[in-house]
């Protein structure tokens, strides 16, 4: 056997198993979510019984913390146990039967039961087939879950465990969107029908607005309020933070060109940033202005989009977005500038601070 053959097997195996590992982690977290979304049912039927509830329910948790402890360790205190009376209180509406769920509990526990760190080298992937019922119901871990059930709208908190599972978002980035107000930024411009959409189907890009968010939020760059920065500063920023920045763009986004030249004429021009979304099938090119946005700056991304459609994109990829990104703008001016039935060109602020609860309530109730 060659080097290279030994490299490519020992590729191979190593894949195999950190894909098996994956997959028991996996079915760990949801056997773990479940289990305790059981532990809150059983507690707030027992506190049913109770004739004096709240007492009855606080001397309850405490009990339960002592016993549980005593006999499994950590993870049982009277907060977390609160937490998961809570979290059966916050789904319910997404509960299934107590035989069923207590029966999907048992086979996780007996599948897991019988793969140990030891077992996964030996064990075909064949065999590590795991029921994907529990995904339908919990898809996120346990951290995910107790950031989501202190969302109060149930429309909110839905979109965001969507959003959550579909792209992937850690705890982490989880909490910078809802810090963001990533929810009422997409919902500003839609009517009933489409923020119900939100919560139903979280994000769905069908044409060029849906991909629009006004204002967008660069905290992540580290950049100070005011505008003591260059453009060149701000751009240099965002592909430091490129992964972030993908991020605040929102899904199916790819990065294709930074300081793009386009010549004609003899003459040349620079797109700041240009993206292709997998999604909608098109180019999206970002224009980045300090202070106050001008005409001629929606003029010169115009010139950008036309030359994209009629020198670049190919017939079966849809027209070329264009979004020019400022500190500021006049509505009026972004509206008379425009033709009535736009669909190519936008123009965003952004925000290089995370604002305020206060100051976000007035800057969307501006747009």
């Amino acid at each position: 056997m060659s080097n290279l053959q030994s490299k490519e097997l020992l590729q191979n195996i190593s894949a195999l198993l950190e894909n098996a590992r994956k997959k028991v982690v996996v079915a760990v977290n949801h056997t773990m979510v479940l289990t305790y979304f059981e532990i809150g049912r059983m507690i707030v039927e027992d506190e049913q019984n109770g004739e004096n509830r709240a007492e009855y329910g606080k001397a309850l948790l405490k009990d339960l913390s002592v016993h549980l402890t005593e006999k499994f360790g950590k993870g049982f205190s009277e907060d977390n146990l609160s937490n998961m009376r809570n979290f059966y209180i916050s789904y319910s509406d997404k509960s299934i039967s107590e035989t069923a769920s207590r029966k999907l509990i048992e086979e996780k526990s007996e599948t897991l039961s019988r793969i140990s760190e030891n077992q996964i080298s030996s064990t075909p992937l064949t065999n590590l087939k795991i029921s994907q019922t529990l995904s339908v119901n919990f898809n996120l871990s346990w951290s995910h879950y107790l950031k989501l059930m202190r969302i109060k709208d149930l429309n909110e908190r839905k979109f965001y465990e969507i959003e959550s599972f579909k792209n992937n978002w850690s705890l982490r980035e989880l909490q910078r969107q809802y810090d963001s107000a990533l929810y009422s930024r997409l919902s500003i411009s839609k009517n009933k029908e489409e923020i119900l959409q939100l919560s139903e189907k979280g994000q769905i890009f069908e044409k060029p607005k849906d991909l629009i968010k006004d204002p967008y939020i660069l905290e992540f760059l580290g950049l100070p309020e005011q505008s003591s920065y260059s453009e060149n500063d701000l751009e240099s920023g965002l592909i430091d933070k490129l992964e972030h920045f993908l991020l605040e763009l929102g899904t199916g986004f790819t990065f294709v060109a930074r300081q793009k030249r386009i010549t004609f004429d003899e003459k040349h021009f620079k797109i700041d940033l240009v993206f292709y979304n997998r999604i909608l099938k098109c180019f999206v090119l970002i224009d980045l202005k300090i202070g106050e946005l001008k005409h001629q700056d929606i003029g010169q991304m115009q010139m950008y989009v036309n030359f994209y459609d009629r020198e670049v994109k190919l017939e079966d990829e849809n027209k070329t977005i264009g979004i020019v990104l400022c500190q500021d703008k006049s509505e009026a001016l972004v509206r008379y500038t425009l033709p009535e039935e736009n669909e190519q060109i936008f123009a965003s602020k952004y925000l290089t601070v995370l604002p305020s609860k206060e100051d976000f309530i007035k800057i969307l109730e501006e747009n």
